[in-house]
């Protein structure tokens, strides 16, 4: 059955997949075949048997995509939606008077959208992205949406995760956001340079409540 499905330019996983059902459906037959033999000493049509059956053959069916796939399909915001919030981030400091930097990564911590704003001072690309960095990686581990959830913590308990700031790009200073799509993390949001974690926190979020109804 394989071979005939490739001959006829069918490729390789729905040929196995198609070879598959066939087999599955086969033995269904041959099951039922064997059971009207028995008649009176064995009720083939239960409800019981068939369902059995029907379970093998969805399995089977299920079961051969899936041994084939070997790639993991990833979320991120579009390239226009992440230079957006970046732009908000810093608009929404700037008009409170704060110089600052907005850089958004992926779940990876891959820099996606950066943007200095007028007056930064140099060392906000370095903050801003450890802020977001340890948004997207770190606080998801705890179900905590920041990183000025996660210094709130440690404030309170220092030993719980103290050690995890010894790590490259990770730091407890507030101004680092999840980026959330529905339930499931797809980046951070980092803000940096305004005279307190606090306010480069509250930027984030502004920038995130503007692209939110397009995050779908």
């Amino acid at each position: 059955m394989y071979h005939e499905l490739r001959k006829r330019g069918t490729s390789p996983m729905a040929a196995d997949s198609e070879a598959l059902f066939c087999r599955a459906r086969l033995s269904y037959r041959r099951l039922s075949i064997s059971c009207a033999t028995w008649g009176k000493r064995m009720d083939c049509r239960s409800k019981t048997v068939r369902a059995v059956a029907c379970a093998s053959i969805l399995f089977a069916i299920a079961a051969a995509p899936a041994s084939a796939d070997g790639l993991v399909t990833l979320k991120r915001l579009s390239a226009s939606l992440a230079n957006e919030a970046v732009a908000e981030a810093v608009a929404a400091c700037a008009r409170n008077g704060y110089a600052v930097t907005a850089i958004i990564v992926t779940i990876d911590g891959v820099r996606q959208a950066i943007l200095r704003g007028d007056g930064a001072a140099v060392h906000t690309l370095d903050s801003a992205f450890a802020k977001a960095y340890t948004a997207a990686s770190l606080a998801p581990v705890r179900k905590e949406d920041s990183t000025k959830a996660i210094f709130e913590r440690i404030s309170k308990n220092p030993s719980t995760t103290t050690s995890l700031g010894n790590l490259p790009n990770v730091t407890f200073t507030p101004g680092g956001v999840t980026i959330m799509a529905g339930t499931e993390p797809i980046g951070g949001i980092g803000v940096g340079g305004a005279p307190g974690g606090n306010f480069d926190d509250e930027c984030a979020r502004a920038a995130l409540a503007k692209i939110k109804d397009r995050m779908n």
